[in-house]
């Protein structure tokens, strides 16, 4: 018979017994994103967690999560730094880079 009021324990995936990591592991064979949840801290912190029962005790399982924190507009920049150019100005800074080059050095014949 499971006891009425179970413990209750908030536990960082980590930090859990390799039988209970690997039961939860178990318990969600397809990945933790459908059951998982955000528990706000009153010190404005949160973490994200999965609930997970035992016989003896209640847990709710901290899973570490990486948040993307770049904005689209960040994105955007990564990919599209480049100044876009027009035919003009693309043909104009090739004769540019052909002016700055070394002239090649012709040599004589002299037999």
């Amino acid at each position: 018979m499971a006891p009425i009021n179970k413990k209750r324990s908030v536990v960082s995936f980590n930090n859990l017994p390799l039988e209970i990591q690997e039961a939860v592991k178990a318990f969600y064979p397809h990945g933790y994103s459908e059951a998982m949840i955000r528990v706000d801290k009153p010190n404005g912190d949160f973490f994200f967690a999965v609930p997970f029962e035992t016989e003896l005790v209640s847990y709710l399982v901290k899973i570490d999560v990486k948040i993307d924190d770049l904005s689209d507009d960040d994105d955007d920049k990564e990919y599209y730094d480049d100044e876009i150019k027009g035919a003009d100005q693309i043909q104009d800074d090739e004769e540019e880079e052909e002016e700055r080059r070394p002239s090649p050095i012709v040599y004589d014949d002299e037999d």
